[in-house]
């Protein structure tokens, strides 16, 4: 039985109550539904805590299992909730949200650096995105100035649906060139930023963001890395 993802509707959702549907040999387990999101598209798994009778889990992260499963891993040895037990789910939520904001940001800076993406990772404090860059950049603190002043538009984020045919028919939406969208359960999840006029960014993406730019508050540039003949990596930081 797969994990119902209840962070894919509501990223917000901080706490919810679950219940053990199985244990994995390696010691980890699995819920019938989750807040938790699992390592996937350079965004970290979250970490947190289950609370159950009495009880208490440190989850240490999360990772994706077989059939749509997602495995809390526990942050120590401990005897695990038998399955059928009733836990309370609750998020780091200070630590996924600065995930959030730093992955709506790097959305924003393949903008500002409208270069194929190669590459990228999230972390709470820091986040980069590898382009196809052979030259560097002409003027790091033009990017930089671009980037927070998108930020500074507060524009929506938000999530539309398309199917395997229609991305197909609009390669242009995929910028990353190392990972493709999953394909194979008939829908693709994308992440609009802004709508309208003023939409600046359409592509797909599995993790979560923030609901507005605004949120994300001020970014500074870091140093920009080369990585290779063609590969450049370039690095934000949240400045709060």
């Amino acid at each position: 039985m797969s994990t119902q993802m209840l962070f894919r509707d509501d990223p917000y959702m901080v706490e919810a109550e679950a219940t053990v549907v199985a244990h994995t040999p390696e010691g980890g387990l699995v819920l019938d539904r989750s807040v938790f999101y699992p390592t996937g598209g350079g965004q970290p798994g979250d970490s947190g805590q289950l609370q159950f009778g009495g009880g208490r889990l440190p989850i240490a992260t999360a990772v994706k299992g077989e059939a749509g499963q997602i495995v809390l891993v526990p942050a120590e040895i401990s005897t695990l909730p038998e399955v059928g037990t009733a836990v309370t789910q609750r998020l780091d939520w200070r630590r996924r949200h600065r995930h959030m904001r730093i992955h709506t940001a790097l959305h924003l800076l393949s903008v500002v650096i409208p270069l194929p993406v190669t590459g990228g990772q999230i972390g709470a404090d820091k986040g980069r995105v590898d382009f196809d860059m052979p030259e560097p950049l002409e003027d790091p603190a033009a990017i930089e100035a671009a980037l927070n002043a998108l930020i500074d538009r507060d524009l929506p984020v938000g999530v539309e649906w398309i199917s395997e045919e229609e991305l197909a028919a609009n390669p242009g939406l995929v910028k990353t060139m190392s990972v493709s969208p999953p394909r194979g359960a008939g829908r693709i999840r994308l992440i609009r930023i802004g709508t309208g006029a003023d939409q600046v960014d359409l592509q797909p993406c599995g993790g979560t963001h923030i609901a507005r730019t605004g949120e994300i508050g001020a970014v500074t540039l870091g140093k920009i890395e080369k990585k290779g003949r063609r590969n450049r990596r370039v690095s934000i930081f949240l400045d709060a």
